[in-house]
């Protein structure tokens, strides 16, 4: 069966050197208090290894117990830490009920440091990311709007979800293995060299070579296995498609060319199915023939040495058990060092969101409007250009003054800069010339969050989180009481719909208020706005669509909400502005004509009296 494939088997590897480990010690700084659960499971580990490394000499002296050579003729070691190793085992382990006894404890002290170390680094990891992944949504959040519009949200959704999770695993239990796969390496090798320095050469000299082998081959196999996969998803897609739009597919009578599609899919999955059974078949015969062949041969030259006094049985057996310790960790420790560079890689993804410039903003706790602003809104000379188009001007001398409790209306072509100049008033972007005046005062003087608090928008596309009617209003104002809420519903229209439901506020709304109308997700918007009770309102094209009825509902609700603040109304039905206090027309980031619906109506040949000919045709 194929090995199902993770969302981080796809993360690219980075070469470890000098910078990319200075970047990836990073990650370090987030373990505060709990670094010392670190350095105790490090102990753990060293000895949880050290117990290890116990069993094969221990196994040996049960065996040597019984050897009559033992008794008799003692081995002429060939070097001094054989001999040691001789006199070690002939004064601890020369009595059977002894040997059994020690294993029992070491056995026993192996399964607590075992414990104890998988404990340590788990609490220790967790904090850490967790410590992590607060400090890298923190900091998402606080970035500016021209971080977004050149990332794709998938992308940051990956380094949160895929790349924290292979730094989770990592510290987990990769890096402790790698470790103690090292340890094992050393250790075991050391001791074999104790045991049998001839022996040990040829077991250096094959064993590692075919384990290495085994590695690449192995991986070569999981990329063939990972492709059958991959072929398997999208035959599924093909599936998913087909039912989901099974109707198109009728209507149009293509359910043979579905077929034929869903037909060439499998064939791929197939295809690579049969040659990845081939390299299957092929790896099996590998190992087989090669890692056995090699065991054979270390067997084979132990015994020979046994048969001629130059080895115990036992000390053979120690000698085989420490080999495959060796081998094992060879071929373990070339996949650990593979997890590594993807965590180092997933470090440093990760740390690129937090070594970008945030905006100063207060994320860490509601502040409510302490200094409420008046709303006299002057545009001194704006011009801006995106810093993803840097080629294309989108406002050129903007001049504009809105004063306390106006009514402004922008409108004009697709493109002309409308919704430019809201991203400029709430702050998203600062001008590139220019500046924005509120109460007189340069608008990038004030705080982020004081300035924001004292805005509120209503947009056309409604984005409802996936709680409770309850919980979108109050997204306006945390912490508002049953009361406001329920006020602010009825100021927005909202209240009589949301009573026809059996759970009233307490109603889910759905993943982004999908079981909502429009104009029922707009109301719930406007309800927001009203309970936020802000000084700017910026409406971006809040009933453009919506049906007759649902914005006759809307612009009652939103001309209640208009009264008394200083009003911004980007919209494309001029019908819905004819009372706006003045109306600007924006062409090609300019300002072509402004005034009242009555002026700008008796202006031969312009633009607003031009598009309103046009929608009343249209109509």
């Amino acid at each position: 069966m194929a090995r199902k494939v993770k969302e981080t088997d796809d993360l690219p590897k980075v070469k470890i050197n000098k910078t990319s480990l200075k970047k990836a010690l990073r990650i370090f700084d987030y373990v505060g208090v709990h670094k010392w659960k670190l350095y105790l499971g490090l102990v753990f580990l060293v000895l949880t290894s050290f117990t290890a490394l116990l069993f094969p000499t221990m196994l040996g002296a049960l065996v040597n117990v019984i050897d009559p050579k033992n008794t008799t003729t003692a081995v002429q070691s060939t070097t001094a830490a054989g001999g040691m190793m001789k006199e070690f085992q002939e004064k601890y382990f020369s009595n059977i009920n002894d040997i059994g006894l020690y294993l029992i404890v070491v056995l026993s002290l192996q399964s607590v440091f075992s414990y104890f170390r998988v404990y340590l680094f788990v609490n220790y990891t967790e904090n850490t990311l967790a410590s992590l992944r607060q400090a890298v949504y923190k900091h998402l959040i606080s970035l500016p709007m021209s971080f977004f519009v050149q990332q794709r949200v998938g992308d940051l959704n990956s380094r949160m979800s895929a790349d924290i999770s292979q730094i989770q695993d990592t510290l987990t239990t990769t890096i402790a293995e790698f470790l103690r796969q090292f340890l094992l390496i050393v250790g075991g090798i050391i001791l074999l060299l104790f045991i049998s320095p001839r022996l040990t050469l040829l077991m250096l000299a094959i064993v590692p070579v075919v384990a290495a082998a085994a590695v690449i081959f192995g991986r070569f196999i999981r990329k063939t296995s990972k492709k059958v996969q991959e072929k398997i998803a999208e035959s599924n897609t093909v599936i998913e498609e087909t039912l989901q739009g099974i109707s198109n597919v009728k209507a149009f009578a293509n359910e043979f060319f579905e077929n034929k599609r869903y037909k060439k899919s499998t064939e791929e999955i197939i295809h690579n199915a049969i040659q990845g059974g081939k390299y299957r078949g092929a790896f099996a015969s590998f190992i087989i023939f090669c890692l056995f062949g090699s065991i054979v041969a270390v067997i084979w030259y132990g015994v020979y040495l046994a048969q001629h006094n130059q080895l115990l049985v036992g000390d053979l057996i120690s000698f085989i058990l420490y080999s495959a310790f060796v081998g094992a960790s060879f071929g373990g420790i070339a996949e650990l060092y593979a997890q590594v560079q993807k965590a180092i890689g997933s470090v440093e993804r990760v740390f690129e969101i937090l070594d970008e410039q945030p905006e100063i903003i207060e994320v860490t706790e509601y502040k409510a409007i302490t200094n409420r602003i008046e709303g006299d809104v002057v545009f001194e000379n704006l011009a801006f250009t995106y810093p993803s188009r840097k080629e294309i001007r989108v406002l050129k001398s903007i001049s504009l003054h809105v004063k306390k409790g106006e009514t402004i209306a922008i409108v004009g072509p697709s493109g002309s800069g409308k919704s430019t100049i809201v991203s400029l008033l709430l702050r998203f972007y600062d001008p590139e010339s220019g500046a924005i005046l509120i109460d007189g005062k340069d608008a990038r003087q004030y705080q982020l969050t004081e300035l924001r608090n004292n805005m509120a928008i209503v947009p056309q596309d409604v984005l409802l989180f996936g709680g409770t009617i309850y919980e979108n209003i109050a997204y306006g104002k945390p912490g508002a009481s049953a009361e406001e809420i329920v006020e602010a519903a009825r100021k927005a229209n909202a209240l009589e719909f949301i009573n026809t439901f059996p759970e009233k506020l307490e109603t889910i709304v759905g993943e982004r208020g999908v079981k909502l109308s429009g104009g029922q997700r707009q109301r719930i918007a406007i309800a927001r706005a009203v309970l936020k009770d802000p000084s700017i309102l910026i409406l971006d094209e809040a009933t453009s669509s919506l049906d007759s009825e649902s914005e006759r509902v809307v612009q009652e609700a939103l001309d209640k909400l208009m009264v008394g603040r200083t009003s911004f109304v980007i919209a494309h039905r001029l019908s819905t502005i004819r009372k706006a206090d003045k109306i600007v027309v924006i062409e090609k980031g300019e300002v072509r004509e402004s005034g009242t619906h009555q002026e700008l109506m008796q202006l031969e040949n312009g633009l607003y009296r031009s598009l309103s000919s046009m929608q009343l045709e249209l109509a």
